[in-house]
């Protein structure tokens, strides 16, 4: 081929390739580790750094303190409230003690004759119902009871008096007719009182005392 069949604008296969600025900066740059010395952080670096841990080491503080009121309000209701069933427990224990002595030691109620002011002997319980009492002619007067006294000619004999009597504790009544010895008619105060049927008309015992019925005075 010759010099003028030449491609026109072209290089020869011999002419070294020129490198542009952009090529020099795109080069990557080998770094031996052996013998490479490392940079110094910079100021900024450092602050940056030490911020960083101190931002992570209050993190960590917040979760050991949050963490540990965690523990200590757990710890508190478990012990509060086995407190509390502690006491719940013990006060209806020594409730259920002191029913069980109280319905023992209770007191009962019967009607009785009153004599000077003192229990007779024991009588019907209807002698001390109002309602029973005024049917039959009788009348009631600051808890005592007035029944007509027939005589057995028929004849109108004045009035018996009654009134509610009460046994000591724990002291069955007596029967109709019989004595009522021990007895008054003054109502034990904060104790249980029942009636001749069984049922508590006066609860007491571990400082209550509710009335369910009053019948006496």
């Amino acid at each position: 081929m010759s010099d003028n069949e030449q491609p026109q604008g072209g290089s020869s296969p011999d002419e070294p390739t020129q490198q542009t600025p952009g090529d020099a900066q795109r080069r990557i740059r080998y770094q031996d580790p052996q013998s490479t010395t490392p940079r110094e952080p910079t100021l900024a670096e450092q602050k940056a750094r030490q911020m960083a841990e101190q931002r992570r080491a209050e993190a960590e503080r917040a979760e050991q303190a949050a963490a540990a009121a965690k523990t200590a309000k757990r710890r508190k209701m478990l012990i509060g409230g086995g407190a509390t069933v502690g006491v719940v427990a013990l006060v209806a224990a020594m409730y259920s003690a002191s029913e069980v002595s109280a319905q023992a030691n209770a007191s009962t109620e019967y009607c009785a004759t009153d004599q000077n002011g003192q229990p007779g002997v024991r009588d019907q319980d209807n002698y001390c119902d109002e309602n029973y009492v005024n049917s039959q002619g009788g009348y009631s007067h600051g808890g005592m009871f007035f029944m007509p006294i027939i005589l057995p000619g028929g004849g109108f004999g004045g009035h018996q008096s009654y009134r509610y009597a009460y046994t000591p504790a724990g002291t069955a009544p007596p029967a109709i007719g019989s004595p009522a010895a021990g007895s008054t008619f003054n109502k034990p105060s904060g104790s249980t009182v029942k009636n001749t049927k069984g049922s508590t008309i006066q609860r007491g015992g571990f400082g209550i005392s509710s009335k369910s019925g009053s019948s006496g005075s």
